[in-house]
C-alpha cells in the first residue's frame, strides 16, 4: 500500500512525531519532524528523500499515525520514548544484550579493593566503575598496574577477615595488609583516593597528592615511607608517559563522536577522553538503518545518555544538529551543570575529532571486511550443501533431561553468521514425561514454528542428530506446511563427543545421502560452533531450572514453613526423610520451630504416605 498525497495533505503541520506501520500494524520507523506534513511528503511526495534507501522503506508503509507535541523538545523525547518501546526494525536502537568489561572499586566497603567486572546493561551502584573496556587485554594489564602502583588488598572478604598474618604480598610492598590492621584506615583511604583519582585521569591531582606525602615522610624522618612514595611516583611516570595523549595541553573531559556509512552500515565511533588522557573508546553498528545522519546522531545521543551518570563537559559530533540545542538543555537539566555539544573547527577539539573520524574509517573497514567474509561464508554454504535459499537466519534446536526427569530443549539463532542472542529461546517440555528426545524435540519444533508468520521463518533449521532427529524436524514442517525451509542434522561420526576437528556427518532433508565435509572446513566448524552453541544454551538452562527444582521440596506448601524455617531444618537434619523420622523434642530443638509446626509437618508427612 503507497501513502498518496491526498492522505498526506490531511496531517497536521505542527510538530510532533510520526509512526510509520506496515501492513500488519506493526510499527518499523517512526521520527520526529517540526513539520508533520513536511517531513511526510520528503517521503511519500513527487519530491522525494533522494536516498536510495527510502524507496525501500516507503514499499513497507501501509499507515503512518502522527502524535503532535507542545514544541520540538517534547517531540524529542516523545521519538526517543517510542523507538524504546516499540524498538522499530529501521532505527538506531541501542542493545543491552552485550556485556562489559570495567575496574571496579567498591569504595564504600571498610577496605576497597580493585577488580575486573562484567555486567550487562547498566551497572549497579556498588561501587565506582571505569570503563568499559574494549578489550579484555587492556583491562587485565591496567589491573595489573594498578595492584602494582596502589598496595590495596587483592583477597577476598572471606580470607581478609581468617587472616592471623600478613600474605607474601604484604612482604613485596603490594599491600598494606589491612587483614592484620598494619595500617590505619585513613592511610588505606589515600591510596583508595589515590587509585581513583589514577582511573580518572587526573594525573596532576594524584602527582601532587605523592609529593605532598613524600615531603612529609621525609619531615617526619619516615625515609622508608618516603622511599616507597617515590618509588610509586616513578612507577606513574612510567606509566603516565606512555599512556595515550592527545596533546601536552590540558584537554576538557570530553566525549568525541564520528559517524560514517558504507553501503547498508552505519558506524558511529566514540573517543573518551578524561584530563588529556584517552581512557575508552567503542563503537556502534547499523545495518539498514533509515535515519539520516542529523536523525541518526540526535536518536544515538539520546539512547546512548539515558542512563549515564558520568557526562563529560563536551560532546563533539561533526555536523550541527537541528535540535542540538534541545539536547543541550536536556543533558544540562539531568546533570544540573552546563553540557556543551560542539562542532569543532580549529584548534584541539578539531584535533579530537579527527582522530575520531580516522578510527571511525578504520573500524569501518574492519565490520566491513567482517561482513563481507561472513556473506562469502554462508553464500559458500549455501553452494557447498544446495540449499535453496541465502542462509541469512539459522536456527539450531537442543534437548537436554536426566533420565527423563525435568525435560527442557532450546533454541539460539544466527544472522548473517553471527549469533542472534535476543532471538533465542528456552522450552520447559510439558507433554513428554519420560526420556524420549523424538517428542521432546517435536514439542519444541511446534511450540516455534506453529505460530510463527511465513516472514519470520529462518532460512534453514539445524539439529543434533542424526537421520532420526531429521525425519522428526522433516514430519513437523510438512504437518505445519512449511515447505522454504532447508532442514539439516549434524552428527558426530561414530557418536564420538569431542570438539573441532571431529568428523560429521551432515543429512539434509533434501539429499538421500548424507554429506561427510572435511574436518579442517571453515563450513564445518561455522556449523558444529553453531551446535556448540546450542548445546551450551540448553544444559545452561537445564542446569538453572533443575537446581531450582532441587531446592524446592514439599516443605513449600506446608503452612507455617516459610523459606528460613526450610532452611533451617534442613541445615539441621540434612534430608526430607530425616525430618519425616524426627520426633518431637528433635524438631522443636531446631531454632524456630513450634509445636503447631510440627502438627503441619506431621499431618502433611502422614498425608503423603497415605497416597
Amino acid at each position: 500500500m503507497q501513502i498518496d498525497l491526498k492522505t498526506i495533505s490531511t496531517y497536521p503541520t505542527d510538530s510532533g512525531v510520526y509512526i510509520m506501520k506496515d501492513t500488519k500494524e506493526t510499527v518499523i520507523y517512526v521520527g520526529k519532524a517540526k513539520n508533520l506534513r513536511a517531513r511526510l511528503r520528503q517521503y511519500f511526495g513527487k519530491s522525494k528523500d533522494s536516498r536510495d534507501i527510502i524507496p525501500y522503506l516507503t514499499a513497507k508503509v501501509a499507515s503512518v499515525e502522527t502524535i503532535v507535541t507542545a514544541n520540538d523538545k517534547d517531540a524529542l523525547l516523545l521519538e526517543n520514548t517510542l523507538i524504546k518501546r516499540y524498538q522499530p526494525r529501521y532505527n538506531a536502537l541501542l542493545k543491552d544484550d552485550k556485556t562489559y568489561l570495567s575496574l571496579m572499586i567498591n569504595h564504600k566497603d571498610t577496605w576497597p579493593m580493585i577488580r575486573l567486572v562484567r555486567y550487562k546493561g547498566k551497572p549497579k551502584k556498588d561501587g565506582l566503575y571505569f570503563g568499559p573496556y574494549t578489550s579484555a587485554v587492556s583491562a587485565r594489564e591496567t589491573l595489573k598496574v594498578m595492584q602494582r602502583i596502589f598496595p590495596l588488598r587483592q583477597c577476598s572478604d572471606r580470607e581478609l577477615t581468617s587472616r592471623t598474618r600478613p600474605c607474601i604480598l604484604h612482604d613485596i610492598k603490594r599491600c598494606i595488609a589491612p587483614c592484620v590492621n598494619k595500617c590505619t584506615k585513613l592511610e588505606y583511604k589515600t591510596h583508595v583516593d589515590l587509585a581513583i583519582s589514577f582511573l580518572k585521569g587526573d594525573d596532576l591531582k594524584l602527582n601532587k597528592a605523592l609529593k605532598d606525602e613524600m615531603q612529609k615522610a621525609s619531615d617526619d624522618l619516615e625515609f622508608e615511607r618516603a622511599a616507597e612514595i617515590l618509588h610509586t611516583l616513578k612507577q606513574l611516570e612510567h606509566v603516565q608517559t606512555y599512556s595515550t595523549s592527545l596533546t601536552e595541553s590540558k584537554t576538557e573531559s570530553l566525549d568525541s563522536f564520528y559517524l560514517i556509512r558504507k553501503a547498508d552500515f552505519a558506524l558511529i565511533a566514540k573517543l573518551e577522553f578524561r584530563s588529556s588522557r584517552l581512557v575508552g573508546s567503542d563503537h556502534y553498528i547499523f545495518v539498514k538503518n533509515m535515519q539520516s545522519d542529523f536523525e541518526l546522531l540526535e536518536s544515538f545521543l539520546m539512547q546512548h545518555y539515558s542512563n549515564d551518570t558520568d557526562f563529560p563537559k563536551k560532546i563533539l559530533i561533526q555536523k550541527t544538529l537541528e535540535s542540538q540545542d534541545i539536547l543541550e538543555q536536556l543533558f544540562s537539566e539531568k546533570t544540573e551543570r552546563k553540557i556543551s555539544i560542539e562542532t569543532p573547527q580549529r584548534g584541539e577539539n578539531k584535533k579530537v575529532l579527527e582522530l575520531t573520524e580516522k578510527n571511525a574509517k578504520a573500524l569501518l573497514v574492519q565490520e566491513c571486511k567482517k561482513a563481507a567474509d561472513q556473506e562469502s561464508l554462508l553464500l559458500e554454504l549455501q553452494e557447498t550443501l544446495k540449499l535453496s535459499s541465502f542462509p541469512m537466519t539459522i536456527e539450531c534446536f537442543d534437548t537436554s533431561s536426566h533420565g527423563g526427569d525435568h525435560i527442557v530443549a532450546a533454541m539460539v539463532q544466527y544472522k548473517g553468521g553471527k549469533p542472534y542472542k535476543t532471538a533465542y529461546r528456552k522450552y520447559t517440555i510439558k507433554t513428554v514425561t519420560q526420556n524420549d528426545d523424538y517428542a521432546s524435540l517435536r514439542e519444541a519444533l511446534f511450540r516455534r514454528y506453529s505460530k510463527l508468520e511465513s516472514e519470520n521463518l529462518p532460512d534453514l533449521v539445524l539439529i543434533d542428530g542424526g537421520k532420526g532427529q531429521l525425519s522428526i524436524l522433516k514430519s513437523v514442517f510438512q504437518e505445519l506446511d512449511i515447505a522454504n525451509v532447508d532442514l539439516i542434522s549434524i552428527a558426530k561420526e561414530k557418536s564420538l563427543h569431542t570438539k573441532s576437528l571431529t568428523k560429521e556427518v551432515l543429512h539434509l532433508s533434501h539429499h538421500k545421502e548424507p554429506v561427510l565435509l572435511d574436518a579442517h572446513s571453515r563450513l564445518l566448524f561455522f556449523l558444529q560452533n553453531i551446535r556448540d552453541e546450542a548445546h551450551r544454551f540448553v544444559i545452561s538452562f537445564y542446569r538453572k531450572t533443575h537446581k531450582k527444582n532441587l531446592t524446592s521440596s514439599k516443605l513449600d506448601k506446608i503452612e507455617g514453613i516459610g523459606p528460613v524455617k526450610k532452611q533451617r531444618l534442613l541445615a539441621h537434619f540434612k534430608s526430607l526423610k530425616a525430618i519425616e523420622n524426627a520426633s518431637e523434642d528433635e524438631l522443636l530443638a531446631v531454632q524456630g520451630i513450634t509445636k503447631k509446626d510440627i502438627e503441619c509437618l506431621k499431618s502433611a508427612f502422614s498425608s503423603e504416605g497415605s497416597k
